[in-house]
């Protein structure tokens, strides 16, 4: 608090213009709670607040950890909850917002903010749907205005062909996909706009747990598309998200 105090009366005295404060600010120290270290300042430097990673902690170190980012005000996103503690965490934080399917606990931000652009979200098949989800949902609580196409993958290509006027509309495409993983690479080649491809653990004994898409994602013969690791959801939807907020950001540098 002593360093931002001096930094505002910096401004105030006209020593320092608010956006050298706002550089300063954003690599002031963290808080540490002893088994954490919380960056509050993150959404400063990286456009987005920290988020969490919930595998690996217990129950009291993840209610600390959000009791200290709502003390200062700030969204909330926990990924990879077990449902027997994101439950119990939503019912000790009553804003909080758990969903089972996706794994993911957040608590939004006091006031809504206007979802911008377009990201589109599409499942090679229904299988996929939980990353899907971390996807949409990490997305929307990031800002961004998403849509979604369920089980459009290559195994009947006339489902995908059918909406290729959403495709062209959107900024940045997610495609979520076992199996093979082809989806990614057939996007690709029907459109102008980034593609992020997520390989899922959805597939059959020679697919190797999402292996098999993955390394056929890397391998894509269409330009335009990257990757993620396989089920990450909220890794795609970070990119994207950046990606599709970008021209904003641009607009107001």
């Amino acid at each position: 608090m002593k360093k931002i105090r001096e930094l505002l009366e910096k401004v105030a005295r006209g020593e320092l213009s608010p956006t050298e404060a706002e550089k300063e600010l954003s690599f002031l120290p963290f808080e540490d709670l002893g088994f954490a270290r919380l960056d509050h300042h993150r959404a400063l430097r990286k456009h987005f607040p920290e988020v969490i990673y919930g595998p690996g902690k217990t129950y009291e170190q993840l209610e600390g950890i959000l009791r200290s980012f709502l003390a200062q005000k700030a969204p909330v996103l926990v990924t990879r909850l077990a449902p027997e503690t994101g439950k119990r965490l939503a019912e000790a934080f009553p804003k909080a917002r758990y969903y089972e399917r996706a794994r993911l606990l957040f608590v939004p931000p006091e006031e809504e903010r206007e979802r911008r652009g377009l990201i589109l979200i599409l499942s090679g098949g229904t299988a996929d749907l939980p990353v899907v989800e971390e996807a949409r949902l990490c997305a929307e609580f990031l800002g961004n205005r998403v849509e979604v196409l369920v089980d459009v993958g290559v195994a009947g290509v006339h489902r995908l062909l059918a909406e290729l006027e959403r495709l062209k509309a959107a900024r940045v495409i997610i495609c979520v996909a076992g199996m093979e993983g082809a989806l990614a690479s057939l996007v690709a080649g029907l459109v102008d706009v980034p593609v992020i491809a997520v390989p899922t653990s959805a597939g059959y004994g020679a697919h190797f747990k999402g292996l098999a898409p993955l390394l056929a994602m890397l391998n894509s013969c269409a330009p335009g598309v990257g990757v993620v690791n396989i089920d990450n959801g909220f890794g795609a939807a970070y990119l994207a998200s950046l990606i599709n907020q970008l021209p904003e950001r641009m607009a107001h540098a």
